[in-house]
């Protein structure tokens, strides 16, 4: 892809989808919203926004499905907010919360939690179970992502 064509990247407060050219990914704002497009935490989705963001980013998007009441899921959310920090731009980071939203946990087969799931190019291509540490997670993505 030319560096100065940009890629999609989807708004994780307005769902707009912007093109954002490489070189400015880091500080790119929505067109829409004005929201940053990346703030280096994982965003909350639902499992309309997760379909929005795997089927129209550009970048991978790597999917942490948990639930408030999974210990492991407690202990991993701070590791997987240090995982965006590094990760972000070049890949999105969200988060699903399986018991408000059940139906997710049907549609990608979730058999335990915390599971995360890489899409790319709109299909799964990597996923992994249990807690993990932020520098395993990094690991681990980028190694899925290539």
């Amino acid at each position: 892809m030319n560096a100065t064509a940009g890629a999609h990247r989807v708004c994780p407060h307005c769902g707009q989808v912007n093109r954002v050219p490489e070189s400015r990914a880091a500080g790119a704002r929505c067109g829409a919203c004005r929201s940053p497009l990346f703030s280096g935490e994982p965003s909350p989705v639902d499992l309309a926004r997760l379909e929005r963001f795997v089927s129209r980013d550009q970048r991978p998007v790597l999917v942490d499905f948990w639930a408030p009441w999974c210990a492991p899921c407690r202990m991993m959310a701070p590791q997987f907010v240090s995982a965006a920090r590094e990760l972000e731009p070049a890949m999105r980071l969200l988060k699903l919360d399986t018991e408000a939203h059940p139906e997710a946990g049907a549609r990608f087969a979730i058999r335990g939690i915390p599971t995360m799931i890489l899409f790319h190019h709109g299909r799964e291509s990597a996923r992994q179970s249990g807690a993990m540490s932020a520098s395993d997670i990094v690991a681990w993505a980028r190694g899925a992502a290539r």
